[in-house]
């Protein structure tokens, strides 16, 4: 991992191998079946029920440990401040990574294993996809191109949504996005209400911004989590993934003639492959190199992947 240095104590992490990190589950139950753990992973993405056992449940433990305290912590500042104000409020939990990293499984993943601890907690799932820029805006904009990049997202949205859910206000609407007409769907909305933990996915979720000269407060949508993951892989095997699924997905998603891109699977396979490969290095890579993998530092937790989608190392933030 590329935050490694040649001597740990200089690393604000702690480095684990899958296998030391499978350790830390304790006595987790694995609550998820092997159908389940299939229905929950994104096209292309191989992870099964033992690499669940070997890499989530542990992280599971760590995160209710993570919630435990949190809880603490509220009511303590509510003896502190004399008051007896109840409202709930949610532990958030931000997800980033590449795209074709497998963000969207381990989101999937995390959200039902953690809704199945013995306290049954409310714990729901956001993306950030909802929060683009509706094509029309980005094409008037000259930002289709940029799709995905940081100015592609309407960033007052995301901070509005995350300020009213941690204040612990009812029924706060995310707006939805289709990834079959690429496009944010216009009046649609879910309503999020009141829940213990929100997991909120995407790929820019730990951009910061430049620092004002004044000093005036500036927030970033990371000033709302409470723990932060990054997924992530040598940028060699996520242009390897990012092609699969192209190309998988020319023969599936693709086919369905309101698909935006219906286009590419009338295309031969090594024509679909060329546009696939120009996409990768004029816009994902681009985007990767110059806004997401920049923000890895500021993860709490890396899971970084190897061959197969599999974790080989988890890399934790020291308290």
């Amino acid at each position: 991992m590329d935050q490694n240095v040649p001597n740990e104590r200089y690393s604000p992490y702690r480095f684990f191998t899958a296998e030391e990190w499978s350790q830390f589950r304790n006595d987790t139950p694995l609550t998820l079946t092997a159908d389940e753990v299939v229905r929950l992973r994104s096209l292309n993405d191989p992870i099964d029920l033992e690499e669940v056992r070997r890499i989530y449940l542990s992280l599971s433990r760590l995160l209710s440990a993570h919630v435990e305290a949190s809880q603490l912590l509220y009511r303590q500042r509510q003896i502190f401040f004399g008051s007896n104000h109840t409202v709930k409020t949610p532990f958030i939990i931000g997800v980033a990574g590449s795209v074709a990293v497998g963000k969207s499984t381990t989101a999937r993943v995390l959200k039902e294993l953690l809704q199945r601890w013995p306290s049954s907690p409310k714990v729901d799932l956001v993306t950030t996809d909802g929060f683009l820029y509706p094509n029309e805006v980005l094409r008037s904009s000259g930002l289709m191109d940029r799709k995905g990049f940081p100015e592609s997202y309407d960033v007052g949205a995301i901070l509005r949504f995350l300020s009213a859910i941690k204040a612990g206000m009812p029924n706060v609407k995310a707006p939805l996005y289709s990834h079959l007409t690429y496009d944010v769907l216009p009046g649609e909305f879910v309503s999020i209400d009141r829940p213990d933990i929100l997991i909120f996915e995407g790929i820019n979720v730990l951009q910061t911004r430049n620092l004002p000269a004044d000093g005036t407060a500036v927030p970033v949508v990371s000033d709302f989590f409470d723990f932060s993951i990054y997924i992530d892989a040598p940028v060699d095997l996520v242009h390897e993934w990012y092609i699969e699924r192209f190309m998988r997905l020319r023969e599936t998603a693709f086919r369905n003639p309101e698909s935006f891109f219906h286009r590419y699977s009338k295309l031969s396979e090594h024509a679909a492959k060329a546009i696939a490969e120009q996409l990768w290095h004029n816009i994902n890579l681009k985007n990767l190199r110059e806004n997401i993998l920049p923000t890895r530092p500021r993860a709490d937790l890396v899971l970084r992947k190897g061959a197969n989608h599999l974790v080989e190392e988890v890399a934790l933030r020291k308290l």
